[in-house]
């Protein structure tokens, strides 16, 4: 009898051992770290069963990975969150990606999704208008960093090195009152680009520059630990970055990338987005503190294949005109 109790015991212990063992997700992310950590901790909260790993670099340098990785035969990761949609419309065509048509994708606007279920876009950081709280003039428009009182007072960040001034570049080609004409106005006007969105920013704060073309959320956040920087969404529209995510077509465990996208695109997913001061892509959350209510934010159109198709000789064509630096 005992003989029996202890098999039924070993028995008993092989199954729940079986029933509390986790599968792994392998998450490749540009989120910043703390932004990561809470979107993974509040993921594996919501799927105990289910134990995330996940690398965390730039979109450009993940992307440079995952091509050497897939190159040379080795693991890959099973979902990817990354800044930009264009950078996915470019693995979608490569056939890197795997569609999956999420059920939770019926409450958001169609342009922030792929239509074949490739990717989806999880948020919305938009490139706007950043100015020092003393400058001249209080811009509402695109077009008021034309004004001759404000030349050499402006700034921007490359397309060169920045993958949101890019996406900001390709949505601008698209507005009729702005593309190319725009650019070169801006140029005559004594307008200059750095590197990146921070350099914009220190740009504007240190008074070197009154205005800078900057994401929202950079501006927002730092007006709130009382630096002299203000924010406006123009009345033309804005550029988004939706940061989105996707299955790869090479995932181990594509139930779990499933359940992922799932995850971050429901109502706890986007309420986390809110809570990390980002404008959630879900509209009918509310919008953080420092933003202004959403239906004031108009969205520029966007079409990431055409923007992939049209990126490098974007690119060449901004170099031409303000240089390659």
């Amino acid at each position: 009898m005992s003989k029996k109790l202890a098999l039924a015991a070993v028995v008993l212990a092989t199954l729940s051992g079986q029933a509390l063992a986790k599968s792994t997700l392998t998450l490749y992310t540009s989120q910043p770290s703390e932004d990561a950590q809470m979107t993974v901790n509040a993921f594996e909260k919501a799927h105990p069963d289910i134990e995330v790993k996940w690398i965390r670099d730039g979109t450009t340098k993940l992307t440079a990975r995952l091509q050497a990785e897939m190159a040379a035969g080795g693991a890959a990761p099973d979902v990817l969150l990354i800044a930009d949609s264009v950078t996915m419309e470019s693995l979608k065509q490569q056939d890197l990606l795997a569609a999956y048509h999420s059920p939770e994708a019926s409450r958001y606007d169609a342009q922030l999704y792929d239509k074949a279920g490739f990717y989806y876009g999880t948020k919305l950081i938009t490139t706007g208008i950043a100015y020092h709280t003393k400058a001249p003039v209080k811009p509402s428009s695109w077009q008021d960093l034309l004004k001759p009182e404000l030349k050499n007072m402006t700034t921007l960040p490359s397309p060169l090195y920045s993958g949101a001034a890019q996406i900001h570049m390709a949505a601008l080609m698209n507005t009729p009152q702005l593309g190319w004409t725009y650019y070169e106005k801006l140029k005559a006007n004594g307008a200059m680009p750095q590197s990146g969105n921070g350099a914009v920013m220190s740009a504007i704060t240190s008074g070197n520059k009154a205005y800078g073309v900057l994401v929202d959320y950079m501006a927002i956040r730092e007006k709130a630990k009382g630096a002299p920087i203000d924010f406006v969404f123009p009345s033309e529209g804005v550029s988004m970055v939706t940061e989105p995510v996707a299955v790869m077509k090479s995932a181990k465990n594509p139930q779990a990338a499933h359940a992922f996208i799932d995850f971050v695109l429901s109502d706890a997913g986007q309420r986390l987005v809110l809570q990390q001061g980002y404008l959630p892509a879900d509209a009918s959350l509310p919008v953080p503190a420092g933003f202004p209510p959403r239906d004031s934010i108009k969205l520029m159109p966007f079409d990431a294949a055409r923007a992939l198709a049209d990126a490098e000789p974007n690119k060449k064509r901004f170099s031409d005109l303000f240089g390659s630096k």
